[in-house]
């Protein structure tokens, strides 16, 4: 802070022309909230409270409320691949979009709070969610079973921790990550489990996608980086203390991490980060993110019921 008031207008001019716009698409009441947000193509979805859904047929541009959503519960997490797409939530709410377009409740087995989600090409989805569950699906979310690791071989005292990120790879390699820093692989469909990387932070939320580079964000302003697909992870410096509680990465070596309090982004592929000098990110928070179809730009949701753009 003192440093920055030493630079004066040099910092102040640097940080306007590091900052993008945050712009906002869509505004809600105090009383809501907006958790998750997955984008394939030009299809956008977006999850919240009191089984809120919004879907997007355009990029982001415009949003409709989806109707007959079989729930009240929040929705917690959302993802879409190929024709798939699920929601989770609460009480082991477990929602599938149908051919046409409706949200059909499915049985997940758990009664478990599930915080996250992944879903490939191929429709193999897992699901995370508290006291260590884990559950897949090899059908695109319409039926469930648990996959959750023998917890007395990877915590000291069989303590079961809460899973806050999944994803599942094309090659159907799922990875979880969650509390204690833990972040754990299966190659064999959850029948085995190997741990990656763990530490003293909560882990909140994983990306991994197509590149080998993926991150994984959480408690204290961690950031851990992979360059090898998620194989091996190290610890960057964020410089933020904030909790961090989405990342992904948008192309071009761009990434968003949305936090409370907080916004920070990269632009060289998650080496080295930065403040995302906007009044709105320091007094708010946001969760999900999701790319901007065909851009380097990113869509972000989070209090208030409300889904912005961050700017290029």
């Amino acid at each position: 802070m003192l440093l920055a008031l030493c630079l004066g207008l040099l910092s102040a001019g640097a940080a306007a022309e590091l900052a993008p716009p945050l712009l906002p698409v869509v505004s809600g009441t105090i009383h809501e909230a907006m958790y998750g947000i997955a984008a394939h193509g030009d299809a956008m979805i977006a999850v919240g409270a009191s089984g809120m859904i919004l879907e997007s047929g355009d990029a982001g541009q415009s949003w409709k409320a989806a109707t007959g959503v079989p729930t009240s519960l929040a929705l917690l997490g959302v993802a879409i691949a190929n024709g798939h797409a699920v929601a989770v939530g609460q009480v082991g709410t477990v929602l599938v979009m149908d051919q046409r377009g409706n949200w059909i409740k499915a049985d997940s087995g758990t009664d478990a709070r599930l915080f996250g989600i992944g879903v490939n090409d191929a429709g193999r989805a897992v699901a995370v969610g508290g006291f260590g569950t884990a559950i897949k699906s090899e059908d695109g979310g319409r039926t469930w079973s648990s996959i959750s690791p023998d917890w007395k071989t990877i915590t000291a005292t069989g303590e079961q921790p809460h899973l806050y990120g999944a994803a599942v790879d094309q090659a159907g390699v799922i990875t979880v990550a969650g509390e204690f820093g833990l972040i754990l692989r299966s190659s064999d469909g959850g029948i085995s489990w190997k741990q990656l990387h763990k530490g003293d932070a909560s882990l909140f939320a994983l990306d991994l996608h197509d590149s080998a580079v993926g991150f994984a964000v959480g408690q204290n302003g961690t950031i851990l980086r992979s360059s090898d697909g998620g194989a091996t992870w190290a610890q960057v410096d964020s410089g933020s203390s904030a909790i961090l509680l989405g990342v992904r990465a948008i192309g071009g070596g761009r990434v968003v991490v949305t936090a409370m309090r907080d916004l920070l982004e990269s632009r060289d592929d998650g080496r080295s980060w930065h403040d995302i000098a906007h009044g709105e990110a320091s007094t708010s928070w946001y969760q999900g993110i999701a790319p901007a179809p065909q851009q380097q730009e990113a869509f972000a949701v989070g209090h208030s019921g409300q889904i912005i753009r961050v700017g290029n």
